[in-house]
């Protein structure tokens, strides 16, 4: 759900002339093409579109894992461009959680252990327990990754992403290796998030079936925003067709 000020919705983040030029001369790959976007905070946002197309490469720069070539990327009231690498780490550390397709959980610690290496540097953080009992998993905290199933290790790496409670949850293809049953649960998850702790969801992803769940699709193709589209009646995540 969109959050509002005295200024109308809050925006968590607003580019400008957004451009990523990867290499150079006749190797060069422009991955943006002057990027425009508003996000309002607190929204569950679906960035489709086909492999190469820049919703990756538009993640990645939000989420301070990698810097624009061009343009501006403010967050709140800040500017990620002009940010230093220490100002950057900082971000990522109070500001963001990242969820990926592979879990890259570690596979000599629990489940409960595995999100509580994360909360230990967070400035305020949930308790372990608290951020399995969010996803499903209160009573699988014991477990080793190899004792859980795919969904659940995803749903361990959600858990692991929310227990520091970002602002922004970032999610590059969070079903991309699940069944359809299981990219429906973890779908779910992640809109409990949403809904339970307010923070801005984005989820990139090449299955467009995933937006009927989102509050707002951003569609790319070669670099640049196609279209920007209000789902005005969102399907719940459990209907949604694979």
């Amino acid at each position: 759900m969109c959050q509002t000020g005295n200024n109308g919705p809050l925006k968590a983040f607003t580019t400008r002339a957004l451009t990523k030029v990867y290499g150079e001369g006749a190797a060069q790959v422009h991955a943006l093409r002057g990027v425009d976007v508003e996000i309002p905070a607190g929204e569950l946002v679906v960035l489709l579109g086909p492999s190469g197309s820049g919703k990756s490469t538009l993640l990645n720069i939000l989420g301070g894992l990698d810097r624009a070539s061009e343009g501006d990327v403010m967050f709140q009231e800040q500017n990620l461009s002009t940010m230093t690498d220490a100002q950057l780490t900082r971000y990522r550390r109070d500001h963001v959680g990242f969820v990926f397709q592979f879990y890259n959980l570690m596979p000599s610690l629990t489940a409960y252990e595995n999100i509580e290496l994360v909360t230990e540097i967070a400035a305020s953080p949930m308790n372990p327990a608290d951020a399995l009992e969010l996803v499903g998993l209160g009573k699988r905290g014991d477990s080793f990754p190899t004792q859980l199933s795919g969904g659940e290790q995803q749903r361990v790496a959600i858990a692991r992403a929310v227990a520091k409670q970002p602002n922004v949850l970032f999610c590059d293809e969070p079903t991309g290796a699940l069944d359809s049953t299981t990219g429906r649960a973890v779908l779910q998850v992640l809109k409990n998030v949403n809904e339970a702790l307010g923070a801005t969801v984005l989820i990139v992803t090449h299955a467009a079936a995933t937006a009927a769940m989102a509050d707002r699709v951003i569609h790319f193709a070669d670099g640049r925003i196609r279209e920007v589209r209000v789902n005005r009646s969102k399907r719940d995540p459990r209907d949604i067709e694979w």
